[in-house]
Formats: C-alpha cells, sequence, structure tokens
C-alpha cells in the first residue's frame, strides 16, 4: 500500500514560480510510475507530468512543456514538480499519482494511488 501526500501548493501571481512536493509512504522503487495532474471544476482531470521513479522517461503535457519540470528526491521518497512562468490557466487542484503495474508512457490515466490533491490559484 502506497500513500500520496502532496504539498507546496498556494497562490502566485503570473510569472510566478511554485514547487510541489510529493511525499510516498510505503516502498518505492525505480519501476514505479509517478505523475502529476490537475483538475478544474466542471474539466477533465488533466496530465501534467510523469515519469519513472529513477528519473527515466519524462513526459509532459503539451500546456506545460518548456515551464515544469517532474524529478524526485530518491532517499526522501519525494516526488517535486517545480512550475515556472506559472500562467492563470495553471489555476488547478494539483495531485500526485503512483503506479507500480504496467508502463510510464505518455498520457497514462490509470493509477492505483493517488494523494488528496494541493490547490494552485496564480492571478494575472
Amino acid at each position: 500500500q502506497v500513500q500520496l501526500q502532496e504539498s507546496g501548493g498556494g497562490s502566485v501571481q503570473a510569472g510566478g514560480s511554485l514547487r510541489l512536493s510529493c511525499v510516498a509512504s510505503g516502498y518505492i522503487d525505480s519501476d514505479y510510475c509517478m505523475g502529476w495532474f490537475r483538475q478544474t471544476p466542471g474539466k477533465e482531470r488533466e496530465g501534467v507530468a510523469l515519469f519513472y521513479f529513477g528519473g527515466k522517461n519524462a513526459y509532459y503535457g503539451d500546456s506545460v512543456k518548456g515551464r515544469f519540470t517532474i524529478s524526485q528526491d530518491t532517499p526522501k521518497n519525494t516526488v517535486y514538480l517545480q512550475m515556472n512562468t506559472l500562467k492563470p490557466e495553471d489555476t488547478a487542484l494539483y495531485y500526485c499519482a503512483a503506479e507500480r503495474r504496467g508502463l510510464c508512457y505518455e498520457g497514462r490515466t490509470e493509477f492505483a494511488y493517488w494523494g488528496r490533491g494541493t490547490q494552485v490559484t496564480v492571478s494575472s
């Protein structure tokens, strides 16, 4: 069983930066696919970034490419999402997700474990 806890959300002006953290309790190894997703009311959940916990095969949503970076701190069982040049359209509830089975591929949405989310609000 894996539990995920996000933190680091908040309110920021457009052009600013935030770094989200996702701490995993339980065993996470380099075969785990770790992802960040976001959702706003009335819209479908959107994939933001994902990769293997070992750092391989990072994929990004088109709307965040070049601005967001996913990374990990293996000893801390933590995944980060560095968000730069934030825009008002980045405002959403951001979720962390983990999955041990199957491949980590662009567009994957099926994950066994989800955090409860952290809110990011970007004002213009």
